[in-house]
Parts: structure tokens; C-alpha cells; sequence
């Protein structure tokens, strides 16, 4: 069964971990029969995103199992739309990612509101760190951006709960469960509280997290065969406009 990760990253971060270039990520994805794999550089995220959005197109341009997410900057809108737009006209990126954090800028700011408008209007779906309640604003956020589709990553981090309340809100909302922290009965209680099957999609956070971690959640998920092809490729395939077959896969040394 192919396998279709929406969640990962290329190059190197500020910690005290193993990870680095792409080779690394292809290695990963052999280890676990991982497919395709959508990526952020790790230097857009936490430092420089228009630097990094370049970096990361010289990676794609290398390797087909890789597609990107151009990071969009809240605090440098202007900037991150034309780059945005540069980065999608390539054809290699397929989606955009914004991180909370690092720009430390709230789901609610004036800020986060303009840069989802950026994204709306360039058509993609973004990739949303999204950790804490504030999650629970998504589904009227939304509402005034018909064309807007959201990823909630890592399902809200520790508002799991709100994160699967707002999914089942809006059925422009997806979720995908990465995360250290493996709480147990997420995805059953996003189940319960009205998410579909068809909403939900398989993210690593690779390589920040070794990708068994993940995994280990799919299958512990209790999704019936046909579910589980669902979550692990054909819900990225219609989300993202993805063509088969994918490219083939490449041992790395």
C-alpha cells in the first residue's frame, strides 16, 4: 500500500538531534515504505522563510518523492505572498505551511487572518502548526474564506479535543495526529465527535520524529483496510491533486 506523508521537513534544526538533508528523509521513507513525502525547510520555519522557500526549491528540483510547502511569514505578509507565488509557479510546491510559534503570532492575530487571506487566494491547502484552544477558531475563520483548505497539524498538539470539535465543525478542516506525545484515543475521539474517515491524513513531523511514532498511531487506530488506505494515501491524493503512479522508490546509502 503506497503511503503518503503531509507532514515533514527538510534540513537542519536548532536542537540536539539527528537530522539533515534530504538524503536523510529519503532514508527514512525506504526504512518505512513511505511514498511521497511533503516538506517544509526547517530554516523557513524558525528563521528565514523566503530564504529557506529557495533553498528547499533547489532540494525539489533533485528529488521527485518530495514536494514542498512554501512557509508563509504573518509578520512579513507582503513578502510571503509574492513568494508564495514564485515558489508555486515551479510546479515541485503543492501547498503552503505557517507556523504559530516561531512567528509568534496567535490564530486570531490581524496578522495569522492576513496571511490565511494570501493563501486562500493562491488555491493551495495549508499545512497549520496549530497547538493550544485556539484551534477552535478555525471553523469561523474559514467561513469567510470559502476557498480555504486547513491541515491542523499535529491535531491541535495538547487541544486535541477542541482540534476534533472544530474538524467536525467545518468540513474544510483536516487533521493528522504527529506528534511525541501519543496520546491515546485521539483519533478515536475525532471519530466519535464527527470527523470522517475522509478528513483525516498520515503526518510524520520526520525528521524531527523517527516516523514509527506515527505509524505506531495509524495502527493502533483500529481503522478497518479500506480506512486505512484512506488515511495513509487517497485522502492526499484528492486533497492535493496528486497523479499516480508515484516515483519510484530509491535506496540511500
Amino acid at each position: 500500500m503506497p503511503i503518503i506523508d503531509v507532514h515533514a521537513h527538510v534540513g537542519p534544526w536548532p536542537f540536539h538531534m539527528d537530522n539533515g538533508d534530504a538524503a536523510y528523509n529519503l532514508r527514512l521513507m525506504d526504512r518505512y515504505g513511505i511514498d511521497l513525502q511533503l516538506v517544509s525547510a526547517a530554516e523557513a520555519v524558525v528563521y528565514d522563510a523566503v530564504a529557506g522557500n529557495a533553498a528547499l526549491r533547489d532540494v525539489l528540483a533533485w528529488h521527485p518523492r518530495l514536494l514542498g510547502y512554501a512557509v508563509v511569514n504573518p509578520n512579513r505578509i507582503e513578502e510571503s505572498a509574492e513568494d508564495l507565488r514564485r515558489c508555486l509557479a515551479t510546479g515541485r510546491f503543492v501547498g503552503a505551511k505557517i507556523h504559530t510559534t516561531y512567528p509568534g503570532r496567535l490564530i486570531g492575530s490581524h496578522e495569522m487572518s492576513e496571511a490565511f487571506d494570501v493563501v486562500a487566494e493562491a488555491g493551495v491547502p495549508l499545512l497549520l502548526h496549530a497547538w493550544g484552544p485556539e484551534v477552535a477558531l478555525l471553523p469561523e475563520l474559514l467561513a469567510s474564506r470559502p476557498g480555504l483548505r486547513i491541515i491542523v497539524g499535529h491535531a491541535g498538539g495538547d487541544a486535541w479535543r477542541e482540534a476534533a470539535g472544530a474538524a467536525a465543525e467545518c468540513d474544510r478542516l483536516y487533521l493528522e495526529h504527529c506528534r511525541t506525545v501519543t496520546d491515546a484515543g485521539r483519533i478515536a475521539y475525532a471519530r466519535e465527535s464527527g470527523v470522517p474517515v475522509e478528513r483525516l491524513l498520515f503526518g510524520t513531523d520526520s525528521t524531527l520524529i523517527d516516523p514509527c511514532w506515527s505509524l505506531g498511531v495509524i495502527r493502533d487506530a483500529g481503522f478497518s483496510a479500506d480506512e486505512l488506505e484512506r488515511v495513509l494515501w487517497r485522502n492526499a491524493v484528492d486533497l492535493f491533486g496528486l497523479t499516480e503512479p508515484f516515483p519510484p522508490r530509491r535506496a540511500f546509502p
